[in-house]
């Protein structure tokens, strides 16, 4: 059941329920809604989700296995050591989560200026 994966998700991230359905921008009473009738989002909210948790939705569906997320941490640490040299040693999951947060906020900053125009 997708709330099930949604409550481990925020475990992970020492987050409750409602704090990240907030974070993500949802109403605070949609994990209710999901828990209590079992749905799963779809479109926009699902990319949503998956973007705040660093998985794919293809994992939010229960498609995938493992996090895209693993795969994508490991990426961003060979693309910094492209960058800095060997600092890839030197990151721990906190730092490469940061980083991910930053990137986040980056894009979110530049689509509200798009909008904007």
């Amino acid at each position: 059941m997708f709330y099930d994966l949604f409550c481990r998700l925020c475990q992970e991230k020492g987050v409750s329920p409602t704090r990240a359905t907030i974070e993500i921008g949802l109403s605070r009473t949609i994990g209710t809604k999901w828990k209590k009738t079992g749905a799963t989002p779809q479109g926009d909210t699902l990319q949503k989700i998956a973007d705040y948790f660093g998985v794919s939705v293809d994992y939010l569906l229960g498609n995938e296995e493992k996090p895209a997320s693993q795969e994508a941490d490991e990426l961003l640490k060979d693309e910094l050591v492209a960058f800095y040299g060997e600092v890839k040693n030197d990151l721990d999951q906190d730092d490469i989560d940061d980083l991910k947060t930053f990137m986040r906020m980056k894009a979110e900053i530049k689509k509200n200026r798009r909008e904007k125009k």
